[in-house]
């Protein structure tokens, strides 16, 4: 049997500019986590994505490789939710906490930081790491133009 390696806590702080409710309200509603969920070159469809946001609730996503190459499923269950300030979840497959807290700078910013613990030691090789910002790019970019439309 393999060993698994497992990393130390890895850590990405974020700042977006749109208010605490409304980043929080897009990392939980399916609707707008099919925008951007994943890395650069994966898609996740809305029907596949499941959101039960409650304690001992379902999080599960499907990417899809947009070359058509494959797809990614993740599963999960929430540990907590506390509205607008933290959303935590343990990956079913590896054990990982995901951990994100969204801290309202009082100038209609968002700083969100997300934690991950006991994180596969894949998760904190250079590519994956560069895979993850990516995909809090696509995420920055998304809320910036929802809350430029006027959605609260």
């Amino acid at each position: 049997m393999a060993e698994s390696r497992q990393s130390e806590a890895l850590r990405y702080t974020r700042i977006f500019d749109a208010p605490r409710e409304l980043v929080f309200r897009c990392m939980l509603e399916p609707e707008h986590l099919t925008h951007f969920w994943g890395p650069v070159g994966m898609s996740t469809p809305l029907d596949g994505i499941t959101v039960d946001p409650r304690p001992g609730g379902v999080f599960e996503t499907v990417m899809v490789a947009d070359s058509g190459s494959g797809s990614y499923t993740m599963r999960a269950v929430y540990d907590e939710i506390v509205e607008p300030e933290r959303i935590s979840w343990t990956d079913a497959g590896s054990g990982m906490r995901s951990v994100s807290a969204f801290v309202d700078l009082g100038d209609g910013r968002t700083e969100v930081t997300i934690e991950q613990r006991n994180a596969p030691a894949a998760f904190g090789e250079e590519q994956a790491r560069a895979g993850f910002s990516s995909s809090l790019d696509r995420f920055s970019a998304y809320v910036k133009g929802v809350h430029a439309a006027g959605a609260a």
